[in-house]
């Protein structure tokens, strides 16, 4: 049986197999997209793939920290929208 990697969300904090949660990327730029291959470069974070994780996050500025980078309200936006679309999805 082959071992399940599991990752903790950011938020909530909680261990969940790393297959169910959506990992952000900090690329080279600077800037942060959703990877939901969960094999692009850079420095990622962990989230349940929820609204309600995300706004987590965000307030308690633990992407922030993940990721070392400020969430300007435009990138929260387009990180929002991919969350939406990841719940969808699942």
């Amino acid at each position: 049986m082959k071992k399940i990697p599991m990752r903790m969300c950011v938020a909530c904090r909680q261990m969940r197999p790393k297959t169910e949660l959506l990992r952000i990327v900090r690329t080279e730029d600077g800037s942060a997209v959703a990877d939901r291959t969960g094999k692009r470069n850079g420095r990622g974070a962990y989230l349940c793939p929820s609204r309600a994780c995300f706004e987590k996050a965000v307030k308690s500025r633990a992407l922030e920290r993940a990721l070392e980078i400020g969430i300007d309200p435009a990138l929260r936006e387009t990180l929002l929208q991919e969350i939406e679309h990841a719940e969808q999805t699942v």
